[in-house]
């Protein structure tokens, strides 16, 4: 059975650009406009422009919304402060995650959860759910997929870029915060968050607004050379940047202690949450027997490693690439792989890829592979 894609608002737009598009996670999505490699380096040096419309935001309020994120998510949503946002995950009762998240406080007794476009419909079910526990939290979970449009502006450019569109104070927007403000005359959520290792900022807009605002920024940006980008450069750009995607280095067969993001987890908060037991239990194995850990490897030679390839040392399977793609800034292939401990230090030698039969020289390094200068 085959269903039609997703559309975003802006896909006429897309495709008047010459767009290649691609399915995604169910919707019809611009993969490139041009070269992956410009893109990329747009971003790293001046700025890119992204239509992030698939991504999928649920709205959680009520007097107890605070309550019910509490016991649904990993995080301690109790103190996110008005107007900030955190980066949590929603995980199974076996500690396997379902989604990795980003958590927006709008309000007194309001938050917008952001759910990648794969797992929007399993986190929706997840917190209706879960919102019943134990005779019901006096909270409403609302899919409001449709309610907006999504634009990113990333790369050093973009605070300039933004200004002109705006009156909303920018400079006092600290990373992981989301204002209220107006965007080319339209009102929008302006955040700072961003999944490039760059800086930059989301705009969450109603659908109609969204290629007015497009075409603004387009315009804003011409004389600094931003210019649009596709999934495929958001790719790369998070690969350098060490930022895990659902579906290669996070499933439901790991746990946050093992893809290396225990601290996510607040065992201090109060009250039960889903998954407890099995995360504190995942969190002292990671302490005393460590399992494979997520490493980043940067090829000797010329070719790309690609997820699900077998990362190999002294003639053993010792873990395997979960990302891998031609890195344009550091000029050589990279992947992040998730390794025994054992061969997980940096520095550690003899360590290879097994591409298509070909023991591949790789050397293990520190993630992130690029840091930007603040």
């Amino acid at each position: 059975m085959s269903t039609t894609p997703r559309l975003t608002a802006l896909d006429a737009l897309h495709r008047s650009l010459g767009a290649t598009m691609t399915d995604f996670a169910g919707w019809d999505m611009p993969l490139r406009y041009g070269s992956e490699r410009d893109e990329h380096n747009a971003v790293r040096t001046r700025a890119g422009l992204f239509d992030l419309s698939h991504m999928g935001e649920i709205t959680v309020t009520g007097p107890q919304a605070v309550d019910l994120l509490d016991y649904a998510l990993v995080g301690n949503i109790s103190t996110v402060g008005n107007g900030r946002a955190r980066y949590t995950m929603i995980c199974q009762e076996d500690g396997g995650i379902l989604d990795d998240l980003i958590v927006y406080r709008l309000g007194e007794t309001e938050y917008m959860v952001v759910a990648n476009a794969s797992n929007a419909q399993t986190v929706l079910d997840a917190l209706v759910a879960r919102a019943r526990h134990d005779g019901g939290f006096d909270a409403e979970v609302r899919d409001d997929r449709d309610a907006y449009a999504l634009l990113a502006v990333q790369g050093p450019e973009s605070p300039g870029i933004l200004k002109q569109l705006t009156d909303a104070d920018l400079d006092g927007l600290k990373y992981y915060a989301g204002l209220p403000g107006t965007v080319a005359g339209v009102p929008a959520l302006i955040a700072r968050t961003g999944y490039t290792g760059e800086d930059g900022f989301e705009l969450f807009l109603k659908p109609e607004h969204a290629e007015g605002v497009w075409k603004a920024l387009t315009e804003a940006g011409a004389g600094v050379g931003l210019i649009p980008c596709g999934l495929s450069c958001r790719d790369t750009l998070r690969l350098e940047a060490g930022m895990p995607l659902y579906g290669h280095e996070l499933t439901t067969s790991l746990t946050p202690f093992d893809a290396g993001l225990g601290r996510v987890v607040k065992f201090e908060k109060p009250g039960d949450f889903v998954g407890r037991k099995a995360l504190e239990a995942a969190a002292e194995r990671a302490e005393t027997a460590p399992p494979r850990k997520l490493v980043g490897l940067v090829a000797e030679g010329r070719r790309v490693p690609r997820a699900g390839m077998r990362v190999v040392a002294g003639g053993e399977v010792v873990g395997e690439i979960t990302s891998g793609a031609p890195s344009p800034t550091l000029g050589e292939p990279i992947a992040m792989a998730y390794v025994d401990a054992a061969h997980a230090a940096p520095g550690t030698e003899g360590v290879g890829v097994d591409i298509r039969g070909t023991h591949e020289p790789y050397r293990v390094v520190a993630l992130p592979f690029y840091k930007r200068q603040k």
